[in-house]
């Protein structure tokens, strides 16, 4: 580390709580991977509160700063932070505003970590992402696009069973046990309840059978992969579909949450491995992702990996899949958010 660098940890606010006591807790949180088991009696502490204290361990002092309102862009503007860390995922309660606090931070030159506004946007529409995809032969599930009633001419192609899903959310919001259709009328139905509860478009994608496979991605000129890491589904109810829907990552005391877990993956050749390691550079390089990401895949038991989708900026909890992944790699927690900081400082601002 050249020097001591004053980095501001940017948030947005979801509730009332004093930020300067304690950073509020999201109601849902987006890019989210799957929360963790807390065995601990003690309240576990918030993402950015173990963002900050790294970077504290990192020999860098951290300051907070609410983005709350357009004041509070402002007085963003005037600070002399050398770096932003940037954990916001939304503006003024709107998340599909989080790349416009990208971009504001590249109109008033600060450095920042993690994805530009060009990298957040690109993975924020999911179905924009899969047409990029394909451009670069990256494989996929067959899909199609629904708004309003109307579905893409090629949905006639789909087989079933599909997953249906809001095209602009993250974080299983919108995913649970009947986003998995069997039937053209389970599949009208929930494109309605797509379309009336999210008003958004709807995308519709061929249901893989097969392991959540996660890969992190760290780097930018030359990125690589972390290990991968599994969320194991292998033990869901019967009656549901092995998918990480909203059950599986938020209903906390369900067997379907009690019975799952992240944790690298295990029993997959070297041969796999780089496999999986390449999908997810290819993928991250497609949408121009910077610092970290999260590749999430489908591998099937024949061998063919389909990528679901990219995760800028993924939850940074230690306990989350980029955490399990860094440590795989004999990385502390303290030294990937180190590495995040050097990355971001590397690049011009």
């Amino acid at each position: 580390m050249a020097r001591k660098l004053q980095v501001t940890v940017l948030f947005e606010p979801s509730d009332n709580v004093t930020p300067e006591v304690e950073p509020p807790k999201r109601k849902h949180r987006r890019r989210a991977g799957r929360r963790p088991k807390v065995e601990k009696k003690e309240e576990q502490k918030l993402d950015r509160e173990e963002v900050f204290d790294a970077v504290v361990k990192s020999g860098h002092a951290a300051r907070w700063h609410e983005l709350k309102d357009q004041a509070s862009l402002l007085s963003l503007a005037r600070s002399e932070a050398d770096l932003v860390f940037n954990l916001t995922e939304a503006f003024d309660g709107d998340d599909t505003k989080d790349f416009h606090v990208a971009a504001f931070l590249e109109l008033i030159g600060k450095r920042y970590t993690g994805a530009g506004p060009r990298g957040l946007y690109l993975a924020q529409d999911k179905a924009l992402a899969k047409k990029i995809f394909s451009f670069h032969g990256i494989k996929m599930p067959a899909f199609a696009v629904s708004y309003r009633g109307r579905l893409d001419h090629i949905a006639d192609e789909l087989e079933l069973p599909l997953m249906v899903k809001p095209a602009t959310e993250d974080g299983s919001v919108g995913i649970d046990c009947g986003s998995v259709v069997n039937s053209v009328k389970e599949l009208m139905e929930r494109l309605s309840y797509v379309q009336e509860t999210f008003d958004c478009p709807a995308l519709v994608e061929e249901f893989i059978e097969g392991r959540e496979i996660y890969v992190g991605v760290l780097g930018n000129d030359k990125p690589r992969a972390l290990p991968a890491v599994e969320l194991d589904l292998s033990k869901l109810p019967k009656d549901m579909p092995r998918i990480a829907g909203k059950e599986v990552k938020w209903d906390k005391g369900t067997d379907a949450y009690e019975l799952t877990k992240s944790a690298a993956a295990q029993d997959l050749s070297d041969e796999m491995r780089k496999r999986l390691a390449e999908t997810a550079v290819a993928t991250y390089r497609a949408l121009k992702l910077r610092d970290y990401g999260r590749i999430d895949m489908r591998l099937k038991k024949d061998g063919s990996i389909y990528v679901i989708e990219a995760n800028p900026n993924p939850w940074l909890a230690g306990e989350a899949e980029l955490a399990i992944a860094a440590r795989e790699a004999g990385k502390s927690y303290t030294e990937l958010i180190g590495e995040i900081v050097d990355l971001a400082m590397a690049r011009e601002p």
